[in-house]
């Protein structure tokens, strides 16, 4: 009898530590050496914004949204301004005339339309704003008809020219609105790019200060002025001090040709 109660002593002082230990061990042998980890997440099925924004987009649209050569998707106007559809079409298709590829499986680039979807729900949780407006209704992100030229270039010296006649501020030479859109120009000036200084419709003037906005016939008027400048022998001269590029401003991608950031612009917009 003496000898079973000292094994149930034994057992009671040992069994604790050990059952202890056991436990231990059991629980570090996920975390040993050469011990797969967790299944990594197949590309196709990754849905984190972060993840698809940094790995995707964020080489030319910036952190956050912002500071990249393209289109600063984190400003709240552009948020406003551009629906749904049409950012999953930019996204699905690439953008004409830009920079911008493809990036829908259907369009031979990586992603799904669940992928797509997420980045376009992201954009807006991250960067879009209740009255981002602040009551005002811009013009449309679309044109609606083509502008005049010759308006154009009067519009263009009397609201645009103070900012852009400098060589930093320049954008009417042929090397950069070769990398833009007539659509990316009429973005850059209804939404404006708040990276880089460029104001909106409303405050498009000299010093930027809150003036008569400009109507969607005078967008349409600027850019169509603009758009002749890509040929600068097919339209009328500039109104303001404009100058020819130099063969060293030639460039194959929009950062190396984009104005610098106190330009106002920016380059592979949408």
């Amino acid at each position: 009898m003496g000898r079973n109660l000292m094994g149930r002593n034994w057992m009671r002082v040992m069994f604790p530590p050990l059952a202890s230990f056991l436990a231990f061990a059991a629980a570090g042998c996920g975390h040993a050496p050469g011990y797969p980890g967790p299944a990594p997440i197949p590309p196709g099925q990754v849905v984190d914004f972060n993840t698809l924004y940094s790995h995707n987009c964020s080489a030319c649209h910036g952190v956050n949204g912002q500071n990249g050569p393209a289109v600063d998707l984190g400003n709240p106007e552009y948020q406003a301004l551009v629906d749904d559809t049409t950012l999953r079409k930019w996204i699905s298709n690439g953008f004409p005339d830009t920079e911008m590829p493809a990036f829908a499986q259907s369009a031979g680039g990586m992603l799904t339309d669940a992928q797509i979807g997420a980045i376009v729900t992201g954009m807006r949780q991250h960067w879009g704003a209740q009255n981002a407006f602040e009551g005002a209704t811009p013009p449309p992100y679309a044109a609606d008809k083509s502008g005049d030229p010759h308006d154009g270039a009067q519009l263009y010296k009397s609201r645009c020219a103070i900012c852009h006649s400098s060589s930093s501020g320049e954008i009417t030479s042929a090397s950069y609105l070769a990398l833009v859109s007539d659509q990316s120009l009429r973005t850059m000036i209804v939404a404006g790019r708040p990276d880089t200084g460029q104001p909106d419709w409303r405050h498009d003037s000299p010093g930027g200060k809150l003036t008569t906005p400009l109507s969607s016939s005078d967008v349409d008027d600027i850019v169509a002025y603009l758009a002749t400048l890509r040929n600068p022998g097919a339209g009328p001269s500039s109104p303001a001090s404009t100058s020819t590029a130099s063969p060293g401003r030639a460039a194959s991608s929009p950062a190396s040709a984009q104005p610098a950031a106190s330009a106002h612009t920016g380059g592979n917009q949408k």
